[in-house]
């Protein structure tokens, strides 16, 4: 009877320590305190206006998918806050700042752009917040030596994007001369930087890494690619200057160069900015074929057409390993709910075979948690054709 008696007291007392008493935060990072009848917030730095706002619309929505999707958290209402990054370091900064000042945000998805990425980063990991990026695939953002402790991707490693390309260009295209043109960001610098590495040590050269200003008369650049005769042009640009660059490419004498990039003109907007221009350039993306379908589907039924390009999915995902983190490290006493921010950094980095929409997700210790699935595409008639491998 002894036993039994200790049982319903420690039964009790388990009882009154999670539905009730007090709670003093000891977390290193602080705590976010949720009343009753206050929301969840998270919230959102992406690319909302411009001509980069395909990439962040696409996101948003994906997000806007999961929240639906999970309904509510912990019993409470989800909260998104908002805020534009313009694809810029400036407005990157101006959106961290502005969260990094709201206490009632537990984590922040995005940024669009890794021009945004140093900056935003730095500043929502000082105050104790995580940024979730499902587009930022500039490697230095998980390199030991620039890795904020609140950043995280769930897009892939660009180090994957590279080795890809270099390898279709030799081998698939048999390719041995090749120029890269980049507009001084992060994801394109960093991107044609890794993929004249990898082509060079396949036995290829890479003649020129030419940098562009971005909105400027391309012109004179492409004339002078035109006279180092490359067989291939690899130019991971945004949707205005891809256009520029292929909109010029018979004037210059540089039809006959292959031409490869990014997924950064893998959507419909660059498809309409560059007409027929667009058709036969190879592009390198994720794999669409690996994201679950049903996605597309709930994206189509909500917003009356197809994703717009390649970042509903692992923004939906992003989401989703936010959500399971909250749950995962939230204390309930009584009608208040308290979600430990160093906790919460923990579990975001702890996820392990998480079933995401994209695949499997597994977050490395510094924040690589994308799946590495990817696929070379061609323009047609149809749209984006897969090809390779």
């Amino acid at each position: 009877m002894t036993n039994r008696f200790l049982l319903i007291a420690l039964t009790a007392s388990l009882l009154l320590t999670s539905c009730g008493g007090t709670y003093t935060c000891t977390d290193p990072l602080g705590c976010v305190t949720v009343e009753q009848g206050q929301p969840i917030t998270i919230a959102a730095i992406l690319t909302l206006s411009g001509p980069g706002s395909p990439y962040g619309v696409d996101a948003l929505r994906g997000m806007e998918l999961a929240m639906q999707d999970k309904g509510t958290l912990l019993g409470r209402p989800i909260k998104l806050e908002q805020q534009d990054d313009k694809c810029s370091t400036q407005g990157g900064q101006a959106a961290a700042e502005t969260l990094a000042g709201m206490p009632q945000v537990i984590g922040v998805v995005g940024v669009s752009c890794s021009s945004a990425a140093t900056v935003a980063a730095q500043i929502l990991s000082n105050a104790g917040m995580m940024l979730i990026s499902p587009s930022n695939t500039a490697p230095s953002l998980t390199s030991a030596n620039v890795h904020q402790p609140g950043f995280l991707r769930t897009i892939y490693n660009g180090k994957s994007q590279a080795n890809l390309v270099a390898e279709f260009a030799f081998s698939a295209l048999g390719a041995r001369r090749m120029v890269t043109i980049h507009d001084g960001t992060p994801d394109s610098r960093e991107l044609q930087e890794k993929v004249c590495l990898s082509f060079v040590q396949m036995g290829g050269q890479c003649l020129d890494q030419v940098q562009i200003v971005s909105g400027s008369n391309l012109t004179p650049d492409l004339i002078h690619i035109a006279f180092l005769n490359p067989d291939v042009i690899f130019f991971p640009l945004y949707i205005t200057d891809g256009a520029e660059v292929v909109s010029h490419l018979s004037a210059t004498g540089l039809s006959n160069a292959a031409l490869i990039s990014s997924e950064g003109l893998f959507n419909t907007a660059f498809l309409r900015q560059a007409g027929k221009s667009a058709q036969g350039i190879y592009i390198a993306a994720s794999d669409s074929s690996k994201v679950n379908p049903d996605l597309s589907l709930k994206y189509i039924k909500q917003y009356g057409e197809k994703p717009s390009a390649v970042y509903a999915a692992p923004a939906y995902d992003a989401a989703m390993i936010l959500f399971a983190a909250i749950e995962k490290t939230a204390v309930q006493r009584g009608t208040t709910i308290y979600i430990p921010r160093q906790a919460l950094r923990d579990a975001l980095f702890a996820t392990n075979n998480f079933q995401g929409v994209s695949g499997e997700i597994t977050c490395s210790p510094l924040g690589d948690c994308g799946v590495p699935s990817l696929k070379i595409y061609q323009i047609d008639l149809r749209g984006f054709d897969p090809i390779y491998p």
